[in-house]
């Protein structure tokens, strides 16, 4: 593979995760549905608790502007606690099935996944040639970032507990849907002023072109990455593409 030498001044690294540093079928078929499974007893154990009441809120005021946009979601009931375990994981289970990135829905799945990493029925998945790219940006001392639709705990979690080993130490700094939308280029400013950089010194890498698009529109540089299992994305001519961290090269300005 050739490596990529048009990356000159670039001082951050912010990885998307699925699709890129980890298989999409790893998030899909085991993480997804380990927080189906788990799902009504997590929200039965923690329903007055003050780790999920916020949460909660968060999807009750989502589900209010489902139910404003006539999408029809399932009802949410306040009754009892069985009426109200049940009311919210028939939401949340819709949400799923929508692959909604919902801020309260990516929470509620990151605090459900901890118990599974921490008794190690969780092992994330993370692509062969990723442990060795952040050792080696690590080195070169660039800043390493995560931008995903998963929550910030769900990312730490993940990074924590990877068949590559703990990979937390590389990683600097983690984003999620509450800096905003990944397919807004304000997010993007936004990452680019907390990283305390101009855009133009970050790279994003990501396999989904309309967040590459968002990112680009901020003046980020951008790579799509196209792995084993990923869909095919429309206008991925317009982006440079790599199938490997190992085809990236960070040139510096002083050579």
């Amino acid at each position: 593979m050739t490596p990529l030498a048009s990356l000159a001044g670039v001082r951050g690294i912010l990885l998307d995760i699925e699709g890129t540093t980890t298989p999409i079928a790893f998030v899909h078929e085991i993480l997804f549905s380990y927080a189906r499974a788990h799902l009504k007893k997590y929200i039965s154990e923690h329903l007055h608790s003050s780790d999920l009441l916020s949460d909660l809120e968060t999807l009750r005021e989502e589900h209010e502007v489902d139910v404003r946009h006539d999408l029809s979601p399932p009802p949410l009931i306040s009754g009892s606690d069985e009426a109200q375990v049940h009311s919210i994981a028939e939401y949340v289970y819709w949400l799923m099935d929508r692959d909604r990135k919902s801020t309260g829905l990516k929470s509620l799945q990151g605090k459900i996944w901890k118990q599974g990493y921490l008794d190690e029925t969780l092992k994330a998945q993370v692509f062969a040639d990723v442990a060795p790219a952040l050792t080696d940006w690590s080195r070169q001392g660039l800043s390493i970032s995560i931008f995903s639709s998963g929550s910030v705990l769900a990312q730490k979690l993940l990074f924590a507990h990877t068949d590559a080993d703990d990979l937390t130490g590389f990683i600097d700094n983690y984003f999620d849907t509450t800096v905003g939308s990944k397919t807004d280029a304000e997010s993007y400013r936004r990452i680019a002023r907390e990283l305390k950089v101009s855009p133009e010194e970050v790279v994003f890498i990501s396999d989904v072109a309309g967040e590459l698009h968002a990112a680009s529109n901020a003046g980020m540089k951008t790579l799509l990455c196209v792995r084993p299992g990923n869909q095919v994305q429309e206008g991925s001519e317009l982006y440079q593409t790599i199938q490997s961290f190992d085809e990236i090269s960070i040139m510096s300005d002083t050579l």
